[in-house]
């Protein structure tokens, strides 16, 4: 049997390996949860490399290394920009291998640690009452807590104790900690005040003379959230237009 697939899993530091004919008999394995990468031959019988490729897109922790007898430019390129990692073109030298291996294994061990990092924040979310998530997600849109008050019909008090929680259940320690884990967890849903922010896709910060704080918002398509960002004491007065890029690299 020709070795088309090849899985390896990289449990409690003992490598494991798994040799498959077909994309159909990886497809019918159960999902491994621990570090591992993909050995994937461009030309599978079947369902091609291409193909499994894309099924598999969502499975970020398994990083794919491409072999083919031999590459194209046009077959090369779709797959590394579809996520693979490597691209080796048959005959290849065992060092260049090994390296490969070792890189795709470092990096679906950061992406395990990152989900579940982001499993822990997303239970925290959970845990916010939906009066608690309309005033976080105000606030992380620059509203002030008069303003919130107003805007839900509750007394300024109430907001301030809804902001507390929020702080707690979302371990910040502080309003930028709250911007840094909203980021994180973007996209988030908006509520209907945000929902009337679909503008296009552009990023306006206001600025007000004299004041400490400034509000960025990344304006996304409707159905998605953008926190702002905060910056220091700014004495002029004007309007600025970013890349969305650049706000999120600056918050």
């Amino acid at each position: 049997m020709r070795p088309w697939i090849t899985r390896i899993a990289h449990p409690l530091r003992r490598v494991a390996s798994e040799v498959l004919s077909s994309a159909q008999e990886f497809l019918a394995l159960p999902r491994i949860h621990a570090p591992c990468c993909l050995l994937l031959d461009v030309d599978l019988p079947g369902l091609s490399g291409l193909d499994l490729q894309q099924r598999v897109s969502d499975r970020t922790d398994m990083p794919i290394i491409f072999t083919a007898d031999r590459g194209d430019i046009a077959t090369t390129v779709k797959a590394m920009k579809a996520g693979a990692v490597e691209f080796l073109t048959k005959p290849f030298r065992n060092d260049v291998m090994r390296n490969a291996m070792r890189d795709a294994i470092e990096r679906s061990r950061a992406a395990l640690r990152h989900e579940a990092g982001l499993s822990v924040l997303r239970e925290h979310l959970a845990a916010l009452t939906c009066r608690e998530r309309e005033v976080m997600e105000l606030v992380l849109s620059g509203w002030m807590n008069k303003e919130i008050a107003r805007k839900l019909g509750i007394t300024e008090i109430t907001v301030k104790v809804h902001r507390g929680n929020v702080m707690r259940k979302m371990g910040a320690d502080s309003f930028l900690d709250l911007v840094k884990i909203a980021t994180r967890l973007r996209p988030m849903p908006v509520t209907k005040a945000e929902t009337a922010a679909a503008r296009p896709l552009n990023t306006r910060i206001a600025v007000r003379s004299g004041s400490r704080r400034t509000s960025a918002h990344a304006v996304a398509p409707a159905g998605l959230y953008v926190p702002h960002m905060v910056t220091g004491r700014l004495t002029t007065m004007r309007t600025v237009y970013m890349r969305p890029s650049v706000l999120h690299a600056a918050s």
